[in-house]
């Protein structure tokens, strides 16, 4: 396949990670012609054009409608806040362009399904940014899960947890606004549901409570103004299988950075992991003698495909970056037609029907069934 061309919207924290993976995915992996970074738009032309010269794309703009209109440009990457992705999204499938976008794909469920529709009227490849699914590690879970290692699941429980939120007197701004979105559902707890799917399959079911420690925040300009979403969300969850579920994120818990804990309990075994210590998990198993059974903390290590293709050596780990680079190459995958760890938009909306689901149970109190596509 030739060198894709590629186009980047947004250049803050996810844009720059999109960057670093399209420089870096052809070195790292080998096997694929390197991209070839053609336009970048920003809000304002004298950042764009800075950033073009940081992330060394060749054009810069700022007018990201100027990406739909390069015939250079082959793929997306969309990663403005949420309320944006289904606007630019749509309009560059409907320009031919394949697309990876930041989770989540929007806001309001109807625009979600807007861009599935868009996708598959294009006939374009289009994901989502789930990198946290492309550990070397859970993809090392999901095998000795398939195995059998640790017998027939029964139990899962998965936390995220970080502190960005968690001072009352920081400054309200777009995360806390009802536009973005419901809070710590669709802008956080949609990474433990792309882990879920990704080791069991789409939730069945919930039930969630949701949460606002802080009913304001103060504005820059003076005064204050009332938090419009919630940052703290728990849910009980029925998972394919009759597997039991528990799902709790936190944007405001003080201390914690980027924790995303899964724990999976079995009949023979129990598995442990937590994005803190991305580089290992632990495995309980009953097999052996009772007195030398507990659990076995295992490091990441080349034979943890494709950590190889970093790091030769076992233990040095990875980092965030290295999962977006996997993520890239797997995008890569699915638009040359081979099978592809991707989450697209068909399973992308499934997650997202999820979230909605959990806030329409917090609203009527009750369990809501989740249908399939």
């Amino acid at each position: 396949m030739k060198a894709l061309g590629i186009g980047l919207i947004g250049t803050g924290y996810m844009g720059k990670c999109h960057a670093l993976a399209w420089n870096n995915v052809s070195a790292v992996f080998g096997d694929v012609e390197r991209p070839r970074l053609v336009h970048l738009a920003e809000a304002n032309a004298a950042l764009a054009a800075s950033r073009a010269r940081e992330f060394g794309f060749a054009r810069s703009t700022a007018d990201w409608r100027d990406l739909l209109a390069d015939p250079e440009v082959d793929v997306i990457s969309v990663t403005t806040p949420n309320q944006f992705h289904a606007e630019m999204a749509i309009a560059a499938l409907e320009a031919g362009k394949h697309v990876w976008c930041e989770k989540p794909m929007a806001p309001a469920l109807a625009d979600a399904e807007r861009m599935l529709a868009a996708q598959r009227s294009s006939g374009r490849v289009a994901v989502m940014g789930y990198n946290y699914i492309q550990n070397p590690v859970m993809r090392h879970i999901r095998s000795l899960i398939d195995e059998g290692a640790i017998g027939t699941v029964n139990h899962v429980r998965v936390e995220m947890d970080e502190d960005f939120m968690a001072d009352p007197e920081a400054p309200f701004y777009w995360k806390s606004e009802a536009a973005s979105g419901y809070g710590a559902l669709d802008d956080f707890a949609v990474h433990p549901l792309s882990l879920l799917w990704s080791l069991f399959g789409h939730v069945e079911a919930v039930i969630a409570s949701l949460a606002k420690p802080y009913a304001d925040r103060p504005l820059k300009e003076g005064g204050r103004r009332a938090v419009e979403n919630h940052d703290i969300a728990s849910v009980l969850m029925r998972l394919p299988g009759g597997i039991s579920g528990v799902l709790m994120a936190n944007r405001s818990a003080w201390g914690r950075k980027g924790r995303i804990a899964l724990q999976v309990y079995g009949s023979k075994g129990s598995i442990l992991f937590d994005q803190e210590r991305m580089n290992e998990f632990q495995l309980y198993t009953v097999d052996g003698r009772a007195s030398e059974q507990g659990f076995s903390t295992i490091l990441t290590a080349p034979h943890h495909k494709p950590y190889d293709r970093f790091i030769p050596a076992p233990g040095h780990g990875l980092g965030f970056n290295d999962l977006k680079v996997i993520e890239c190459r797997e995008l890569i995958a699915a638009i040359s037609g081979m099978a592809s760890h991707s989450i697209d938009f068909n399973h992308g909306l499934r997650i997202e029907k999820s979230v909605h689901a959990m806030a329409q149970s917090f609203r009527e109190g009750r369990w809501v069934e989740i249908a399939a596509a």
